[in-house]
């Protein structure tokens, strides 16, 4: 999947958020951070649609945006491109990185070790 912008983030989370969602749906709930011309919003939806990421459907004279890829899918494929273009593909590496580079909040490794034993059961029983 092609990597995202920033401003593409913004745009997908309305449309995650919504479901779906007119051009002046999108510049709306952006247009008090981020202070874009309808325009900038409708050509970057459909650099979006180019893409794979959203389709459309007409709604009378408008088109209603929807979006083709799942939040998560945008996740695991960015977290992947940095792991591999940053850490050489070392997932482990880039945890590492982010134990000892980030600000933990209290309760933060307690939430790793628990998504770690999980992982280490889910393979146990796969392995089987």
């Amino acid at each position: 999947m092609k990597q995202l912008s920033r401003l593409q983030i913004d745009i997908m989370r309305t449309l995650w958020r919504r479901g779906e969602a007119t051009v002046s749906e999108v510049h709306s709930d952006l247009q008090q951070d981020r202070g874009l011309a309808p325009t900038t919003v409708a050509t970057m939806l459909s650099r979006l649609e180019k893409d794979g990421i959203v389709r459309h459907r007409n709604q009378g004279r408008q088109y209603v945006y929807i979006p083709c890829v799942s939040e998560r899918e945008v996740r695991r494929s960015a977290v992947s491109e940095l792991a591999e273009r940053l850490f050489h593909g070392d997932f482990g590496a880039l945890v590492n990185h982010l134990l000892k580079e980030s600000d933990i909040r209290p309760g933060d490794l307690e939430e790793v070790r628990e998504i770690l034993e999980s992982q280490e059961e889910e393979d146990a029983s796969s392995s089987l």
